[in-house]
């Protein structure tokens, strides 16, 4: 029976505890899992809500940090200096497993040995509503070539991977390392392109694997000035993963000017969107600007650049009414309409 060690960073999150812990211990059968929750001196009753789900389950150890020492480096004593199954996961206290999760992952890697991770499918959900259904099952089975999986995280210049839905091979993790310190909010994207980098990648398909709660405490950036720091903390991700790993990546200065591309044309796009909105009042749009041209010294040849050019000289007071004439915006819009459509469907 393969062990999987679960580590549960906590702050503040005492009352989502036993909820995210009963997903891991009652919901997945055929795999010996062990818990350790790590509370980050938390200023709530969370280390008292940790000691009472330990004292009545021996899977269960706790550490309580007399003093905060920050996400990165609570995920990282987990990870690297408590984990000792054949593989592990990182799971936010405000978050829980699918049933079954762990032993559909386990069970793709046991059965492909050049698989470094497994991941799947999350479901978003509302803080405070009832959890969507979740497909169950024994789930599919797929292995990508890890180079393969890597040059399309540089392609489309975004992560695919939330985190609940992570299952990583022990060893593999203590091989790359842990989290960087120096990349607080996108140390995730890295970490997983350090891994693609070493290994294969395993998806499993056809059921749901974790659930990821939405609420306004979430470490993510949706405020509009956040939008450019979270291009920033994205381009120094790709720039540290191909720094660890460039040696391993015979294609490496094609795949960084590939996604210093990407994320040029996600940076004007947000710059023309502002137009559109009538939100070039909140929108930092030159610094999105100057961000892509520090990106790629062709951003002014960029499709991007040109609708841009083009809101420009119609101007911010008018653009707003002349969407439909522009097909720029209306291809926007149909393609912000079937992202909505998507995420509805997905439980948002």
């Amino acid at each position: 029976m393969s062990s999987v060690s679960v580590v549960i960073p906590c702050y503040k999150y005492g009352h989502y505890l036993e909820d995210c812990v009963r997903s891991v211990l009652d919901e997945q059968p055929g795999v010996d899992v062990r818990v350790l929750i790590i509370d980050d001196a938390s200023p709530d009753d969370s280390a008292e809500t940790a000691r009472k789900l330990a004292g009545g389950d021996d899977r269960i150890e706790v550490r309580v940090h007399e003093r905060n020492r920050g996400h990165i480096a609570t995920y990282n004593e987990g990870l690297l200096e408590w984990a000792d199954g054949d593989y592990c996961a990182l799971l936010s206290a405000d978050d829980r497993l699918v049933p079954g999760a762990l032993t559909r992952a386990a069970a793709l890697l046991d059965a492909h040995p050049e698989a470094g991770f497994a991941y799947g499918r999350p479901i978003h959900f509302q803080h405070g509503l009832p959890l969507p259904a979740a497909r169950a099952g024994s789930g599919g089975r797929i292995v990508y070539p890890g180079h393969w999986w890597l040059e399309r995280r540089f392609r489309e210049g975004t992560g695919c991977i939330t985190s609940p839905e992570v299952v990583v091979r022990t060893s593999l993790q203590r091989q790359v390392g842990g989290y960087d310190p120096e990349l607080p909010h996108a140390g995730d994207i890295e970490m997983w392109m350090r891994l693609a980098a070493h290994a294969d990648v395993g998806y499993v398909s056809g059921a749901d694997q974790a659930y990821y709660r939405v609420h306004g405490q979430n470490m993510s950036t949706t405020d509009f000035g956040g939008q450019l720091d979270d291009l920033r903390q994205r381009l120094v991700a790709y720039d540290s993963a191909l720094a660890k790993c460039g040696e391993l990546l015979p294609d490496a200065d094609r795949l960084a000017a590939t996604v210093r591309r990407r994320l040029a044309r996600y940076a004007l796009r947000r710059a023309y969107r502002a137009y559109d909105r009538g939100r070039t009042d909140v929108v930092p749009v030159d610094e999105l600007v100057d961000f892509a041209r520090a990106c790629t010294p062709d951003a002014d040849a960029l499709p991007e650049f040109r609708a841009l050019r083009l809101r420009r000289l119609v101007g911010a007071r008018t653009m707003p009414y002349l969407q439909p004439l522009v097909l720029s915006a209306v291809y926007d819009r149909g393609r912000e309409w079937l992202w909505w459509r998507s995420w509805k469907r997905r439980g948002l």
